[in-house]
């Protein structure tokens, strides 16, 4: 089923303690706001509304660097208020439907969204809830009651809808009432909502201690990562030639539209295809007059920087040169060493190598020089 989500992330988080609102806090080295903008992308939604404060519209532009498919939007003030701006914003059928879904619930996954969609075609709106099982009290100070629990629900987000009934919702709830989630003005129109199962893990961070619960749970939804990168150039005039970011001085030089680093235009695709972000040319392309004569560090740092704003880390790069000449023992070490500064890695980390064919192919007859490299990272699953 297609399917829309409107991320909430506009309030000022005035329970979890001192710092940035709950959105803009890091999450295992990620904003906490994209966690669930990545997770609903990587669940097939076709449009994401990110809603705001006003003066973070900008923010959100770093905080998703790479993300697919979203758009921000200036929240209201109150929750209600910026869900119906973020329903606004959606270019979705009426028909189609829509998920709201709390920044400050960051774990969420595509078997929560799958789970939601299914019973959709059956109810009004669909919301994932835990039943109750603590014992519940009502009382200020002193107990003045306990309260049955039987057929209690604990409601949590993402909350699944088709647009146009939510839209409609909305329209007819008062003015002066302020809903604490959207099913409850599906409710209130009259409209059927079904019950999937919740998970603890869609919990919602609120005060300062969730954080720290919240980081131990993120340390383990982590996976790795294997991207592997070619390039070649061929050989013409010069007195010089650039590989893996040193220069060495040479009776020829390689032939590409930038320094032609053939090392790290490899290594770049390695760390790209390594979190699935296509490769060199599609960031750079060599149609672009801006990049004619660029450094390749800056294409190493960039894709270096990709992997950084997902939250994850570079943990190995490994590349082959292949030539015939020039010698790339001598200048291996400062190689190596290059790599490992612009990659912010320990050296041992990083390894060099060169090869030869034995004379055939083009590289065994002089006419050009063949890099590959493999990148391994780890990033949040």
């Amino acid at each position: 089923m297609n399917f829309s989500a409107v991320v909430v992330a506009a309030g000022s988080s005035t329970r979890a303690g001192p710092g940035a609102p709950k959105p803009w806090r890091s999450l295992n080295g990620r904003p906490i706001l994209r966690w669930s903008v990545e997770a609903l992308s990587r669940a097939g939604a076709g449009e994401i509304i990110v809603v705001v404060a006003p003066e973070r519209v900008a923010d959100a532009g770093e905080a998703l660097a790479g993300v697919a498919s979203w758009k921000a939007v200036a929240g209201g003030a109150t929750r209600a208020e910026s869900v119906r701006k973020g329903l606004a914003a959606l270019s979705a059928d009426d028909g189609e439907a829509v998920l709201i879904h709390d920044a400050a619930r960051p774990f969420v996954t595509s078997a929560h969204v799958q789970t939601l969609l299914t019973a959709l075609v059956k109810a009004d709106g669909a919301i994932p809830a835990l039943p109750v099982a603590d014992t519940l009290k009502r009382g200020v100070g002193i107990v003045a009651k306990t309260v049955p629990r039987d057929g209690l629900w604990r409601a949590q987000t993402p909350q699944a809808f088709r647009l146009r009934t939510l839209l409609d919702a909305y329209a007819v709830w008062p003015v002066d009432g302020e809903p604490t989630d959207d099913a409850a003005v599906v409710e209130r129109a009259g409209g059927k909502i079904a019950l999937v199962a919740g998970d603890p893990l869609l919990m919602k961070l609120t005060y300062p201690e969730d954080f720290a619960m919240a980081e131990r749970l993120a340390g383990g939804q982590r996976i790795v990562r294997t991207g592997f990168g070619v390039d070649a150039h061929r050989w013409g005039p010069g007195e010089a030639v650039w590989l893996c970011g040193v220069e060495i001085g040479h009776d020829q030089t390689l032939i590409g539209h930038s320094d032609a680093d053939a090392g790290l235009h490899a290594l770049t695709d390695a760390i790209l295809g390594a979190i699935g972000e296509g490769d060199i040319g599609e960031h750079f392309p060599p149609s672009d007059p801006q990049w004619r004569g660029a450094s390749s560090d800056r294409f190493l740092v960039h894709a270096a920087s990709l992997v950084t704003a997902r939250g994850g880390v570079i943990l190995n790069v490994d590349v082959t040169l292949i030539c015939e000449r020039p010698r790339i023992r001598p200048h291996r070490d400062a190689m190596r060493a290059r790599l490992a500064e612009l990659l912010t890695l320990p050296l041992d980390r990083v390894s060099v190598k060169a090869t030869t064919t034995e004379g055939m192919g083009f590289t065994g007859r002089g006419e050009g020089l063949m890099a590959q490299a493999v990148a391994t990272v780890e990033t949040p699953a």
